[in-house]
């Protein structure tokens, strides 16, 4: 049985304390009136030879004076915005890692794969923080439903109504699927199926320890070939609902792929990082290095495969030259240049050098550093899906952003490492588990 360590404890409620602090500074310092705004933006033109006095003439120009007022109350929506966005851009990366993880953990059910039984533990381990993530993350979808926010432009009131000051005429035609009742509905069925199927999976595969036969076996392998359809039409939708619509005129077909592909390489890289820092403290004996280089290899495909999507969404779209379509590029390589262009470099380069070589996909501390870029990269991924439409160029990365990651990564340490110690690290009666031990090749 896995002991969780009190220093590893201590550093995760570390985590989240500092965590707190700096998420609650965030929404401290956001500015509070119109007022607050005016004062940042003239403090920002202060910086520029000329600003003030070309700022007084246009006060008589009564066209540029309502620019002027639009812009104000555009950054002001923008500023506000930035806690919350730090907070779900970190919420929902964490929660749709343990989501990669268990839609691995699902594919080694199906496929029957005789290499992986070894590391179900470590696998159910980190879809443990699915619920407490998923509970946040449906907190905050509630809020936004709310107007605490306005992360969601579509939820603005009176978007939908002819003659309405905030009326879009493009977001009252998805309003039949774009709106706030139907929206919340399909949350509940996704969040409350995807944690279903991993709560019934786990109660089968600790029963199968236990059991005389193979049948809680069987009941996992039919389970699990039924989530992997309610997953691939699930995951698509939700890809829609909770990061495509914070751009409601924006759409691409391929964005459902493009979501999975971040977050399922950031789910299995978790899974070969928690295996790593097992087998350091001396537990999961039966994992060798064939294990180690099969997650590896897992790592290193499936960031070739998001490339392979990056590339094609951001070619296709810039090849048809779509006036609503590559509004979505011109802003974030407009805006977001550094951070678009990192996530390529950090979520396909360096995979590709650090991964490629057989040898190295076996060295632990090449790995770790590997595993390190690539959650960080998926990270920046979901930033540059989601902050774009929320904060538009009045985004930096300041305390709420570190804060929000800290507190999350605090969280899941928490919840991971804690669910390892509820039950033995290797299954017992896993009908695969003796070739999983003597894997090697």
């Amino acid at each position: 049985m896995y002991t969780f360590s009190s220093k590893l404890k201590t550093f995760s409620f570390v985590l989240m304390l500092v965590g707190v602090l700096g998420i609650g500074y965030g929404f401290l310092t956001a500015p509070k009136t119109i007022q607050d705004v005016e004062t940042i933006l003239k403090a920002e033109e202060a910086h520029h030879e000329g600003a003030t006095a070309h700022h007084e003439v246009e006060k008589h120009d009564a066209k540029a004076v309502a620019e002027h007022k639009e812009h104000v109350a555009h950054v002001f929506q923008q500023l506000q915005n930035k806690p919350w966005a730090a907070l779900y851009v970190a919420c929902i990366f964490c929660m749709l890692i343990a989501m990669g993880a268990l839609a691995f953990y699902a594919i080694q059910q199906v496929a029957q794969a005789g290499w992986s039984p070894v590391l179900f533990r470590v696998m159910q381990g980190v879809t443990s923080y699915l619920l407490p993530g998923s509970i946040i993350f449906f907190v905050i979808l509630i809020l936004s439903g709310l107007h605490f926010n306005h992360l969601f432009a579509w939820l603005q009131e009176g978007v939908t109504t002819p003659g309405n000051e905030h009326y879009d005429k493009m977001i009252a035609g998805k309003s039949g699927y774009l709106n706030f009742p139907f929206w919340i509905i399909r949350a509940v069925i996704f969040l409350s199926g995807w944690n279903l199927y991993r709560y019934l999976s786990r109660k089968n595969c600790l029963a199968q320890d236990e059991a005389t036969d193979n049948t809680f076996y069987k009941k996992n392998f039919k389970m699990s070939a039924g989530f992997l359809v309610f997953f691939i039409v699930s995951e698509s939708i939700m890809s829609w609902d909770w990061i495509m619509s914070v751009d409601p005129h924006w759409f691409s077909t391929l964005f459902g792929w493009y979501v999975f592909a971040s977050f399922f390489v950031s789910g299995i890289t978790t899974i070969q990082l928690v295996t790593i820092y097992l087998k350091s403290k001396g537990y999961l004996e039966n994992v060798n290095s064939s294990h180690i280089h099969d997650l590896s290899k897992f790592m290193f495909g499936i960031s070739v495969f998001w490339t392979y999507l990056w590339f094609s969404q951001f070619m296709l779209i810039w090849y048809s030259n779509i006036p609503e379509e590559v509004t979505y590029f011109k802003t974030r390589i407009d805006h977001f240049n550094i951070t678009f262009f990192g996530a390529f470099v950090l979520n396909f380069i360096f995979p590709i050098l650090l991964l490629i070589n057989t040898d190295f996909k076996r060295i632990y501390w090449i790995i770790v550093m590997a595993g390190i870029i690539i959650l960080f990269g998926h990270y920046v991924d979901f930033f540059n899906m989601i902050m774009p439409a929320t904060v538009g160029e009045q985004w930096f990365i300041g305390i709420p952003e570190i804060a929000s990651i800290l507190f999350f990564l605090g969280l899941f340490i928490f919840v991971v490492f804690t669910a390892l110690t509820k039950a033995p690290l290797v299954p017992k009666r896993n009908p695969f588990i003796e070739e999983s031990k003597h894997f090697h090749y």
